[in-house]
């Protein structure tokens, strides 16, 4: 173990190489199974039967934003909460936190150096093995709750080691990652739905008949107590009062709008009231209010309002951040846009993986933008070049379409090429170029 008073900057570098050690214990960045983890963590003692009451999210939409909300007004009631969520924007320690806090630097470097001797070298996938320590700083510390995000599908992810959550979320199922979770939303949706537990409520957003569907049979399957929304739960906006109205069996009361825009959002924390209900826990209306005030969730429809990026626009210009990147992503930030911006023109900056479908994430925005610039998420050899994402765009309805080399020059370009009145620019496409520009330019 390493002396808990090391110097958080030279913590953070030795974390860094760490945690770039561990990616080369197995060839592939996925593999799902829950095999190497049921191996590692019997190695070291079975954390993952030792936690806080643990809240499983899976989903393909709004897992982080859901979580968000939860912790914020779990926060807000006094509640110690852990959270484990992924990927992660600026630096890994976002991904596990303790108490309240983003989980120490020395700390981690402890416990990455624990885990890792605990696996001997054997093929591990860097998630598997980054999931497991979590669980240890977890098991470890106490806490009243903990907040548990799937990395990919449910089945298979390696947080499926919980056995015995006191509830499981699902939030909005569709199309993505296909290569690992089938061709089909019903398969996508088994996949998902297999975080269930028997005797363990399931609550659930709205989802399309299929998935619908999938999950009713699912729990069935499974003697799940199931809670959907518009059946055992709803959710009533009325935006121009700035509050919304959550509804279930048990409890009608009204809720200011959360602090992350978008009308998906209320969507979303109508999703957490009705988790946080179903779990049991007590939650003042004050704290409740307080909470949706405060939801940290960064590159989710985030305003940049500071930073080179900032500088370089008009000072009537709006520069603003998302890190969607599927085909449910467009269709929300396409509603933002009808709900709330058209106002002033708006211009995209896109960077995205090459694994994802462009067009599917395109396609709802195309009629909506004044212009599309197609740069490459740097330091990725994943991404779609420019050229080959602009021939995306194009295919997806897109009219005044540019190229850059980075996000600086696709800034610049904008700027340089429209008018001087108001105007919005949204950088979006990717979580890893969300990371680049929050690290840079937020």
């Amino acid at each position: 173990m390493i002396n808990q008073g090391l110097n958080q900057a030279s913590a953070l570098a030795k974390v860094d190489v760490a945690l770039e050690s561990l990616t080369h214990l197995y060839p592939k960045l996925i593999d799902l199974s829950l095999d190497r983890m049921h191996r590692l963590l019997a190695n070291l003692g079975s954390p993952q039967l030792h936690l806080p009451p643990v809240i499983h999210v899976a989903g393909t939409n709004g897992k982080g934003s859901v979580i968000a909300i939860m912790r914020a007004v779990l926060e807000s009631a006094g509640y110690r909460t852990h959270v484990y969520t992924s990927p992660h924007l600026l630096k890994f320690a976002e991904r596990i936190r303790i108490a309240g806090s983003l989980i120490d630097e020395a700390l981690l470097l402890a416990l990455i150096e624990e885990v890792r001797e605990a696996n001997s070298g054997r093929p591990i996938t860097f998630f598997e093995i980054t999931t497991a320590i979590a669980f240890m700083a977890f098991s470890r510390i106490p806490a009243d709750i903990t907040l548990l995000e799937t990395g990919l599908g449910g089945r298979f992810d390696a947080t499926n080691v919980v056995n015995n959550p006191i509830a499981t979320v699902l939030t909005p199922i569709s199309m993505d990652h296909m290569q690992y979770l089938g061709e089909t939303l019903t398969l996508i949706a088994s996949e998902k739905a297999a975080i269930m537990k028997a005797g363990r409520p399931c609550i659930s957003s709205l989802q399309q008949p299929d998935t619908k569907r999938v999950i009713a049979e699912v729990a069935e399957n499974t003697g799940t107590p199931l809670y959907l929304q518009d059946k055992d739960w709803f959710v009533r906006s009325a935006r121009l009062s700035g509050e919304f109205t959550y509804k279930s069996r048990k409890i009608e009361r009204k809720v200011p709008l959360p602090s992350l825009p978008g009308r998906h959002q209320i969507e979303n924390a109508g999703l957490a009231l009705a988790a946080l209900e179903a779990s049991g826990f007590s939650i003042p209306a004050s704290a409740i209010k307080n909470g949706m005030r405060v939801i940290d969730w960064p590159a989710r429809a985030q305003r940049l309002n500071r930073g080179p990026l900032v500088v370089k626009m008009p000072s009537a210009w709006e520069l603003w951040l998302d890190g969607g990147h599927n085909a449910d992503a467009g269709r929300i930030i396409a509603e933002l846009v009808n709900d709330e911006w058209l106002d002033a023109p708006l211009h995209i900056v896109c960077g995205m993986l090459a694994s994802k479908v462009a067009s599917d994430f395109l396609s709802p925005l195309s009629s909506l933008a004044a212009s599309f610039t197609a740069i490459p998420v740097a330091l990725s050899p994943a991404t779609y070049s420019p050229k080959d994402l602009a021939r995306q765009a194009g295919l997806s309805g897109f009219q005044l379409i540019k190229t850059a080399d980075n996000i600086c020059d696709a800034v610049n370009g904008i700027v340089s090429r429209a008018d001087q009145g108001r105007a919005r620019i949204l950088i979006c496409g990717s979580l890893y170029l969300a990371g680049d520009v929050l690290k840079n330019n937020g």
